[in-house]
């Protein structure tokens, strides 16, 4: 099975507590139980991280190069400043890794500062605005540009 890490930035080790008219009522453990299951369906071994972090993120970002992960990923509030991130990002494209991001809302439908990304544009796509089920969405994606 192909290795890949969905990782999450900050504040979404609070799912379910935070903001749940915004991020809904489940919890960080029951994303990582559904990405599991979902990456377990697309023949995909499936690790969910999240931290506040943001040394941490980028490192993992070097860490899914050196080893050739493709990464799922939900920047959170690092996605609209963290240009050391997106240069870590940048480096799994050079790779020929997919890099999908995902944010649980739509952040073009929220406060104005939420409306850019600094990850976009070294994506290989973005899925906002569906839920959880945009992790199974993106995870997909990685599955298909695994097949390519």
């Amino acid at each position: 099975m192909t290795r890949v890490i969905v990782v999450n930035g900050p504040n979404l080790g609070r799912l379910g507590v935070r903001e749940p008219d915004v991020y809904g009522h489940q919890d960080l453990d029951t994303l990582r139980a559904d990405c599991r299951a979902w990456g377990q369906e697309l023949g995909l071994d499936v690790e969910v991280r999240q931290t506040d972090d943001e040394a941490t993120m980028i490192g993992w970002m070097h860490q899914a190069v050196d080893e050739g992960t493709p990464v799922v990923m939900n920047p959170a509030a690092f996605t609209h400043y963290s240009y050391g991130l997106a240069d870590a990002a940048h480096m799994l494209g050079d790779a020929g890794l997919p890099l999908i991001e995902v944010h649980i809302s739509n952040p073009a439908a929220r406060e104005s500062f939420r409306r850019h990304s600094v990850i976009s544009p070294v994506a290989t796509a973005t899925i906002t605005g569906m839920g959880f089920y945009g992790y199974k969405l993106a995870l997909e994606a990685v599955a298909h540009c695994l097949a390519q």
